[in-house]
């Protein structure tokens, strides 16, 4: 479980977070969404430590206030965190399975041959073979987002960010992203948080919807919630498009019946 009580974040005094509270469990596919700007990823990266809140606490594991570690105790907590980055931030220089060791060699120390079991059987998960000496360059893009994923749980993280996970792919490959993360979700019973503007990812497996508006918690609820709320901001949010507005109709005539 990772717990938010009351953070609060500004840039050049400007507030991006305001006064933000919820909670993320275990084993359940948590979405954070909001329009660009809304302050979505800044939560995202707070929550992982790439930003420090300006108050409020981050709890990890219902007793470990991430923001008052000191760096050893941070770097001793990120071994249980798996991060999957927008558009897979795959090194280029290096082959499929040396980007997969990565955090082996950055936080272990296993043996050379320990190392490649272990990517072997994270690429072996995300359903990929006989790519190990490939470069990035050389893989498509939903090939790339496996890899990426393959990385972040190379580690048996408890804690999984995922951000923008399906960007740039077609609906086809998002669909098996998203599939593939809640899999794993389930499997290593890992708290799970995605930063995502695709609304099919919202439908397929949001278990737990978090809309960031203006900086502050404005709405959370389920998949099936969300398509029956009337949140003004929200509904806004999620029913500018002629799709989406057609989802909640069919939503709502199959609730009537």
């Amino acid at each position: 479980m990772i717990e938010i009580k009351h953070i609060n974040k500004s840039f050049h005094q400007q507030p991006v977070l305001k006064d933000v509270s919820t909670r993320f469990d275990k084993g359940r596919i948590n979405l954070i969404i909001g329009e660009s700007g809304s302050g979505k990823t800044v939560l995202l990266k707070s929550l992982v430590g790439l930003h420090t809140i300006d108050s409020g606490e981050i709890i990890y594991g219902g007793n470990v206030i991430f923001n008052n570690l000191d760096i050893d105790a941070k770097r001793e907590l990120r071994k249980e965190m798996g991060m999957l980055f927008q558009g897979s931030a795959l090194f280029d220089f290096l082959n499929v399975e040396e980007n997969v060791m990565f955090p082996l060699d950055m936080f272990t120390n296993m043996s050379v041959s320990d190392k490649r079991e272990r990517v072997n059987i994270c690429l072996k998960r995300v359903n990929l073979g006989n790519v190990n000496q490939l470069k990035p360059s050389e893989l498509s893009g939903g090939m790339q987002k496996r890899v990426a994923i393959a990385r972040a749980i190379v580690l048996n993280p408890n804690y999984l960010f995922c951000d923008e996970p399906t960007s740039g792919l077609d609906p086809k490959t998002s669909t098996v992203i998203d599939n593939l993360i809640k899999e794993i979700t389930e499997e290593y019973n890992t708290v799970t948080i995605i930063n995502t503007h695709d609304f099919n990812s919202v439908i397929e497996i949001g278990e737990n919807i978090l809309f960031i508006h203006e900086g502050k918690n404005w709405w959370e609820g389920s998949k099936d919630e969300i398509l029956v709320s009337d949140n003004p901001e929200l509904n806004k949010f999620i029913f500018a498009s002629k799709l989406t507005r057609g989802v909640r109709e069919y939503s709502k005539i199959k609730k009537d019946w």
